[in-house]
């Protein structure tokens, strides 16, 4: 894991996607009001879902949970790229809107992946 870390709020990973779901709620409250269930619930959840994951998988006090749950973050960065992607393709979100936030979803997802190898590796050590 990484130096230093005495929370799940000194993960690099968490603070990162803290900041994209943050973003995501201000761009999204400018979505027409006919999307507040549709897409606009969608993208929040799925964004909200990976700093919670996180969280709570951290709060567990178990390396095998807590990886478990940054699994979870995982699919959530997936699910969350695939409701951009939908509300690229149906004009809720302008190109220049979608591209930093695919592409902040897409450094979260690398970043789980390497936070998991790390914690696999301590978990496998002899």
């Amino acid at each position: 894991m990484e130096r230093d870390v005495k929370s799940y709020q000194d993960l690099d990973v968490w603070k990162v996607s803290m900041s994209l779901a943050e973003s995501l709620y201000r761009i999204t409250s400018k979505f027409p009001p006919s999307e507040l269930y549709g897409m606009t619930s969608q993208i929040r959840r799925a964004s909200v879902s990976i700093p919670a994951n996180i969280a709570e998988g951290y709060g567990r006090e178990s390396t095998a949970y807590f990886i478990q749950f940054l699994r979870v973050s995982q699919g959530s960065t997936k699910e969350l790229e695939t409701h951009l992607m939908l509300a690229l393709r149906v004009e809720l979100l302008s190109a220049e809107q979608a591209k930093p936030m695919l592409a902040e979803t897409d450094r979260i997802a690398r970043m789980l992946r390497n936070l998991i190898r790390v914690l696999q590796s301590k978990v496998n050590a002899p």
